[in-house]
This record gives structure tokens, C-alpha cells and sequence, in this order.
């Protein structure tokens, strides 16, 4: 179980989980639009258990996007009742509207750079920082990653790419993960390979047949994908040990 821990310059929380031992780098868990919940603590904690300092910023909470109220929200989007889903969508644009605006991202860019501030100096990790980020947290991953040229490795969950960032910044290794069937995501991956072709970042896209949009997420049972999700996972792991194992210099 990891703990809760503040930021106030940036009058941000996370939450933390430490590895036993020796870390082998750390990872920041950026997470979905659902708020900081305990799906995304669990997948810091097992982050944790693989030899990584873990650590999961509440972003949303600063727009008042708690976990509960997400948690509610994704209860509702997900129910069996197409009236209780129907009723989830008001809902949601209300919680997640003042997240898509730009000053939210002027905002959580740099607390998210704070993190890494944090990370990147602790004995044992010395500078091995990579960034693991879900929907959501998927274009916040391939945001840090063009923000912060100290994160050496990002891996974002079925994100679109931020708007007004550059591939051209991206200094470390990308590895995207998407569901086939969530075409509003995947049908644009073509044109961003090229453009992260043209910009000479090392790029991999893997999209999965059969699934859609979130699934890795085993709070949604109508969306998570067992085989597809532990795969992901693996290569996730395979990848974050490629390019954070090692005591690199840049």
C-alpha cells in the first residue's frame, strides 16, 4: 500500500508507492479522467512490486474532479442501464469540461515537470524517469515526454496527442497503446507515426484487435481485455526496463 504525498508548490497531491529494496527508476502514473482511483493506485502499486518508485498525481482533483465524484460517474457510464448511462453523460461533460481547457494544461504540464523535479534527484533513481499515462493520461504522457527531456521513456494507454505540442521535442522512446475498435483514437495512429517519423522520435504504435478504448482498465468489465491487457502490460514492463534499467547517461 503506498501513501499520500504533496506538492504544494504546485498545490498538487500523489499517490506514492515505493518498491522494497533498491528502485530500478521511477514511473509517473498519470491517470484517467475518472480521477485518482483505485485502479490507478493499484496499477502504481504494481508498478511498486516490478522495482519502481510509483507515482500517480491527482490532477483532477485540482478542477474538482475527485475520485469519488469520478468513481460515480464511472459507475454510472458503465452501468447495465442504458437510462443510467444516458444520465452519465450530462454528468460528465459538467466534471471534465474545465480539464480540456487550456489553462488547465498551462497548469498540470508543469506540476507534472514537479513530479519529475521530485523523481529525477532521489538516490536510486538518479535521472531513470519514464511516464505510463491512461486515455486521459495518455495525452498527458505524450505531453510530459515533450515538456521534459529528462523522462526516458513513455508509454501512453489509447491517448490522442496533445493538440499544441511539438513531436519534435520528444527526446525519449514512445511505445502507444491502442484498442483497435476505438476509432476515435485509432484511426488517427497512421497520421501520427508519420509525424513522429518526420520528427525522429523512436515511435512504436501496437493496436490490439478486438478491444476498444480502455482496455487495460479492470474496473470496467465491459472494456477490459484479460489477455490483451496482461500482453500490454508486459510489454510495458519489457519496455520501461529497456530504457530505465540501466544507469544511463543522456
Amino acid at each position: 500500500m503506498g501513501t499520500m504525498t504533496d506538492f504544494p508548490e504546485h498545490e498538487l497531491s500523489a499517490y506514492r508507492a515505493d518498491p522494497d529494496g533498491d528502485p530500478r527508476g521511477a514511473v509517473v502514473v498519470v491517470q484517467e479522467i475518472w480521477g485518482l482511483t483505485d485502479h490507478i493506485k493499484d496499477v502504481a502499486d504494481r508498478f511498486a512490486a516490478e522495482g519502481y518508485v510509483a507515482l500517480a498525481p491527482d490532477l483532477l482533483a485540482h478542477v474538482g474532479l475527485t475520485a469519488e465524484v469520478g468513481s460515480r460517474i464511472f459507475a454510472l457510464n458503465n452501468s447495465a442501464s442504458e437510462q443510467e448511462r444516458l444520465a452519465a453523460q450530462p454528468q460528465l461533460r459538467e466534471a471534465t469540461t474545465p480539464a480540456r481547457q487550456p489553462e488547465f494544461a498551462a497548469w498540470a504540464v508543469p506540476a507534472l515537470r514537479g513530479v519529475v523535479d521530485s523523481l529525477a534527484g532521489e538516490p536510486g533513481v538518479d535521472g531513470r524517469v519514464g511516464v505510463v499515462g491512461f486515455c486521459f493520461g495518455g495525452t498527458y504522457a505524450f505531453a510530459l515526454a515533450a515538456a521534459d527531456d529528462r523522462v526516458r521513456a513513455a508509454v501512453p494507454f489509447y491517448g490522442t496527442f496533445p493538440e499544441h505540442a511539438d513531436p519534435s521535442t520528444i527526446a525519449c522512446p514512445v511505445l502507444a497503446l491502442y484498442g483497435e475498435d476505438d476509432h476515435r483514437i485509432t484511426d488517427g495512429v497512421p497520421e501520427l507515426e508519420a509525424r513522429m517519423g518526420e520528427a525522429g522520435v523512436d515511435f512504436t504504435a501496437r493496436v490490439y484487435h478486438g478491444v476498444g478504448h480502455a482496455f487495460f482498465n479492470d474496473d470496467a468489465p465491459s472494456r477490459y481485455n484479460a489477455d490483451v491487457a496482461a500482453d500490454a502490460w508486459q510489454r510495458t514492463l519489457a519496455f520501461l526496463g529497456a530504457h530505465l534499467g540501466a544507469h544511463l547517461g543522456r
